[in-house]
C-alpha cells in the first residue's frame, strides 16, 4: 500500500482554556498506516493569551510520540480563521494537508475514514456532520443547530451548490488543490470554508463529503450577531468574485448559477 505524506494545520486564537485537549489527543494518537506524518503546523492568529506557551510545554512529548516535526507560526494581529489556515497550508509540501480546529470537535481518529478517498486521489475531502450518516456525540444548543441548517440551505441557494456541511473544521486538501486554490481566495474569516469548496468546484476538482463523528465544544469563537452578517457579506463577495469569470471553466453543475450571478454583477457595476 502506498504511503501518503501528511501535514496537519491547526489554527488558534486565544485557545488557552481549550488547547490541552487537542495536545493530549496528539500525544496519544496513532496515525493511519497509509500516511506518514511530516509535520504539525500550529498557526497563532494573533493570540493575546498563553496558548502558544501551552503548546511549547507539550511539544517534545508530541514529537517523541509521533516522530514528526512541529511548527508554530505566529503573527501579531488577528486576521481570521481563513487567513490562518491559508498561512499554515502554505508551509506544507505534503501529499495531503489536513486542517482541523483547535477544539478537536472531530477526533483525530476520524482521519481513518478519509483514507479511501485519499487512495482515490480525491482533491478535497470534507468532513460532514449533517448528511444523516454522521455521529453527533454532543449537540450544539438548538438555536445554533437551527441557524446552522439555515446557513447551509442559504449558502447552497446563493452559490448553486449541494453540500451538506460547509463549516465542519475537518478538511483534507491534496497538494494540487491546496496550491491551485488557496493563494487566490478572497475570504479571511468564517466564509473561508465555503469559498474553498466553491473554488474547488469552480476548478472542476473532485470534492467528496465523508461523515465523521463530532462533538460540540463549548467556548466557540463564533459571535452570532457579528459573524452572521459578516459571513453573508462574504457569500456575496464569493459569488461576485467568481461570477465575472468565464463560464467555460466553471464546473457544469455551477454554470446556471454563474450566469445569473454574472447578470447581477453587471447590473451592480
Amino acid at each position: 500500500m502506498k504511503k501518503y505524506t501528511l501535514s496537519i494545520v491547526i489554527p488558534f486564537y486565544n485557545e488557552e482554556a481549550r488547547i490541552a485537549g487537542c495536545l493530549e489527543a496528539l500525544k496519544n494518537w496513532t496515525p493511519p498506516h497509509a500516511v506518514r506524518l511530516e509535520q504539525i503546523i500550529f498557526v497563532n492568529d494573533g493570540s493575546t493569551d498563553k496558548t502558544e506557551v501551552r503548546i511549547r510545554k507539550y511539544e517534545l512529548g508530541i514529537i517523541k510520540h509521533l516522530k514528526t516535526n512541529i511548527v508554530v507560526a505566529s503573527y501579531g494581529v488577528n486576521r481570521g480563521r481563513g487567513y490562518a489556515v491559508r498561512h499554515g497550508m502554505s508551509l506544507s509540501t505534503s501529499d495531503y494537508t489536513l486542517f482541523l480546529d483547535a477544539d478537536m470537535s472531530t477526533p483525530l481518529g476520524e482521519l481513518d475514514k478519509f483514507i479511501p478517498a485519499i487512495n482515490k486521489g480525491t482533491d478535497l475531502i470534507i468532513g460532514t456532520r449533517k448528511n444523516g450518516k454522521s455521529t453527533v456525540i454532543i449537540h450544539q444548543p438548538l438555536y445554533r443547530e437551527v441557524l446552522g441548517r439555515a446557513f447551509t440551505k442559504l449558502t447552497n441557494f446563493i452559490l448553486g451548490t449541494n453540500i451538506t456541511d460547509f463549516t465542519c473544521g475537518f478538511k483534507a486538501f491534496s497538494r494540487r488543490t491546496k496550491d491551485a486554490i488557496l493563494p487566490h481566495l478572497v475570504c479571511n474569516r468564517w466564509g473561508f470554508d465555503t469559498e474553498v469548496i466553491f473554488a474547488a468546484l469552480y476548478h472542476g476538482m473532485n470534492v467528496t463529503e465523508v461523515p465523521v463523528a463530532w462533538s460540540d465544544a463549548r467556548g466557540s469563537k463564533v459571535r452570532l450577531l457579528v459573524d452572521i452578517p459578516r459571513t453573508l457579506k462574504e457569500l456575496v463577495a464569493i459569488k461576485l468574485a467568481y461570477a465575472t469569470r468565464s463560464t467555460d471553466v466553471v464546473h457544469p453543475i455551477l454554470r446556471p448559477a454563474y450566469k445569473i450571478a454574472q447578470t447581477i454583477s453587471m447590473a451592480l457595476v
